[in-house]
């Protein structure tokens, strides 16, 4: 499978105004190649001939357009390609109904990034300090990097991404080849190596085995957000003070970004290498944002962006990450499977048919986990699913879920979730 993790550039000052200026080159070249695109009638062949033809077009535009020759001549060959994945990309929208244009000219704050591909770059991870390297990109130079994760010493680089935040920070992402694992098979799943998964907004997961993750806590950086964004509406458009305080809200958005990425990350990779398969909610978010309640919380948590993660991580760890349908999952009864009506505001669930009682959340990740179990084939005990997939809580009461508090998941694999797995087994 093919995996892209970024890294952090630590470029000079005059390597920050070469990146610069190799990045502003690039995207002149993309507009002169889009402009060139259009002048090209049908006749000339598809998309991708026409689009070969504006590439064998580079080395005579070096002549007249000196600078060009200042950047490594893979990266402009790959971003005059791009305009064929452009054009396709806007094709496969269409064929869904979407109802797109033709491409634009872009502007130097729209493009951001430009990419080596296949060669052109060279990583060093021994020069520097613990936790940094330097990366070499033809034409540019070496430039320092901060590796904070090791999955590059062995790795096959097939291409470099160099990036420019909003914040003005630099960023390289790889893209490279990692093996993915081998799922087991699903006749040798047990009902103790799944765990079905309720995705909430008072508490941002519960799953069947009683373990409670708290909503992340971005209120300070809320509150900070909207100092800055003020600050940002008295400035005089595009004036120097208003282009420094504009990087000044986009440090905030990119922390709060980062920290629901990282918190995200962190609850998959955990529920993944646990587990030989996690069942989520497949839950219809743009219905869900369109109703008045708690819309901000709702759009907030990211709950589509956590599936995307979950799969992602699923696929590297070797579990299966199946989704299910979200109908009725907190109404219907885990032991019985009678429908109890009950409104949003009552957290507890209290079956009326059976005498069944547990917390609303729980009971819901109980239905989910059942789900997933018949959707892929898994043979469980006809018994409660309470008494063949959840157990006692640390303080004796029965059916009790452990709370996980949001900041306490601290790294991947977080020892906190792993005590309070061990802690609802026992």
């Amino acid at each position: 499978m093919e995996y892209s993790p970024r890294f952090r550039l630590l470029p000079t000052e005059e390597q920050r105004e070469t990146l610069d200026w190799t990045r502003n080159t690039v995207r002149q070249v993309y507009n002169h190649g889009l402009y060139r695109f259009n002048q090209l009638d049908e006749s000339n062949g598809t998309v991708k001939q026409r689009v070969t033809q504006i590439r064998d077009e580079l080395p005579e535009l070096k002549q007249d357009w000196t600078d060009l020759q200042d950047v490594y001549s893979k990266v402009l060959q790959t971003h005059i390609e791009r305009i064929a994945r452009n054009i396709s990309n806007l094709g496969k929208l269409k064929k869904k109904g979407y109802n797109v244009g033709s491409l634009n000219w872009k502007k130097p704050r729209d493009f951001r990034s430009f990419t080596y591909n296949q060669s052109g770059f060279k990583l060093d991870h021994k020069s520097g300090p613990n936790g940094r390297g330097v990366l070499y990109l033809s034409k540019i130079g070496w430039v320092p990097i901060r590796l904070h994760r090791d999955i590059l010493e062995d790795a096959k680089i097939s291409e470099v991404t160099v990036k420019k935040e909003p914040t003005g920070a630099w960023y390289a992402s790889f893209c490279i080849e990692v093996e993915e694992p081998e799922k087991p098979p699903v006749k040798s799943l047990s009902v103790d190596d799944c765990v079905g998964i309720d995705l909430g907004v008072l508490n941002f997961v519960h799953d069947s085995n009683g373990i409670v993750v708290d909503r992340l806590d971005l209120s300070d950086d809320r509150e900070r957000l909207e100092r800055e964004q003020r600050a940002l509406s008295r400035k005089e458009y595009e004036s120097n003070n208003w282009g420094k305080q504009r990087q000044r809200v986009a440090k905030v958005h990119s922390r709060m970004s980062e920290k629901k990425w990282d918190f995200k990350n962190k609850i998959a990779h955990y529920y993944t290498a646990e587990n030989s398969a996690v069942f989520l909610e497949d839950l219809k978010i743009k219905r869900m944002l369109e109703s008045p309640q708690n819309a901000r919380k709702k759009a907030e948590s990211g709950w589509r962006d956590l599936i995307t993660i979950f799969k992602h991580h699923g696929r590297k760890n070797g579990c299966y990450v199946v989704t299910v349908k979200p109908e009725n999952t907190t109404l219907d009864c885990a032991s019985c499977g009678k429908s109890v009506y009950k409104p949003l505001w009552v957290r507890e669930h209290s079956c009326p048919t059976c005498g069944f009682e547990l917390d609303r959340d729980w009971n819901a990740a109980l239905n989910v986990l059942n789900r997933g179990l018949s959707k892929i084939g898994v043979v469980h005990s006809e018994e409660t699913p309470v008494e063949t997939a959840t157990a006692v809580s640390t303080d004796g009461g029965e059916y009790s879920s452990m709370v996980v508090d949001a900041s306490r998941v601290t790294e991947a694999g977080s020892t906190a979730l792993k005590e309070a797995t061990r802690s609802v087994a026992e």
